[in-house]
């Protein structure tokens, strides 16, 4: 059974970093275009960077030259690094993997709280 298991949101101060990392399962990994999400209270669920198979990426302007998406394939891993954080950057984060022959699977979420 696919399964998206994301971890490493937490609490930090801004201009802070962390990495979330989201471990996938029950798929071919590499066949897949993998995705950060992003959703805070009251908001829309938004795209915050996307990673194809083959490597390409893409931001959103708001995290642009803050965040880099990366993959291990060996790994079945994608990983956000978030850099010089943000109050506003404050959500729930998710995973998603995307193939254009299957439907979308997502994660379950990470909370991710920017504050002093």
């Amino acid at each position: 059974q696919a399964q998206l298991v994301e971890s490493g949101g937490g609490l930090v101060q801004p201009g802070g970093s962390l990495r979330l990392s989201c471990s996938a399962s029950g798929i071919i990994f590499s066949a897949f275009a993998m995705s950060w999400y992003r959703q805070a209270p009251g908001k829309q669920r938004e795209l915050v960077a996307g990673i194809t198979s083959g490597g390409s990426t893409n931001y959103a302007a708001s995290v642009k030259g803050r965040f880099t998406i990366s993959r291990d394939n060996a790994k079945n891993t994608v990983y956000l690094q978030m850099n010089s954080l943000k109050p506003e950057d404050t959500a729930v984060y998710y995973c998603n993997a995307k193939h254009p022959l299957l439907q979308d699977i997502w994660g379950q979420g990470t909370q991710v709280t920017v504050s002093s």
